[in-house]
């Protein structure tokens, strides 16, 4: 079940200023050790410290790929891609510069097969929590909101736009 808040949009300068979005509340981050300990536990044969041992060369490798500007995808998870973060455009390809005209490279993840979002929104379960509720693996409260019964099947763009907006307002969309 995934939990989420509601906060109200207050930039003025939004045209979606005053209205309200909801917000996931991350129960727990699984860095790759727990990852790999989780995968062990669903009848393998390979050890925790075997799995990891994989993931942490599946993460180097698909780095080193990136770099030599390729994509990888992995079925039904993503297909991993680097972009450029553009630093406003130049007048004409004669003065365009590296230094001045790109902020740098950027990760992305766009999902595929079991994880794309029409997928997603058939199984996902909303369920709206308070700043009173316990949310397991964080030992806190969420933040926001009030509890309620209101629990949901499938999901809904969070600012009309398809981007989903983190709680210090930036997006997934590329830019």
């Amino acid at each position: 079940m995934i939990l989420y808040i509601l906060r109200k949009n207050t930039n003025p300068k939004s045209a979606a200023f005053g209205k309200h979005f909801a917000y996931p509340v991350i129960e727990e981050t699984i860095e790759l050790d727990g990852l790999a300990e989780h995968m062990s536990n669903h009848n393998t044969p390979y050890s925790k410290g075997a799995i990891k041992g994989m993931l942490t060369d599946m993460v180097g490798c698909i780095k080193e790929l990136l770099l030599e500007g390729k994509n990888v995808k992995i079925a039904d998870l993503a297909i991993f891609s680097l972009g450029i973060k553009n630093n406003g455009g130049a007048a004409s390809e004669e003065v365009f510069s590296v230094s001045k005209n790109i902020k740098g490279v950027k990760l992305r993840a766009r999902a595929t097969g079991e994880l794309i979002a029409k997928n997603l929104n058939l199984e996902a379960t909303l369920k709206k929590v308070s700043a009173t509720t316990k949310v397991a693996g964080n030992g806190g409260t969420t933040g926001g909101g009030s509890t309620s019964g209101e629990n949901a099947s499938g999901s809904g763009n969070t600012d009309g736009n398809g981007d989903y907006h983190d709680p210090d307002g930036g997006t997934n969309s590329d830019e």
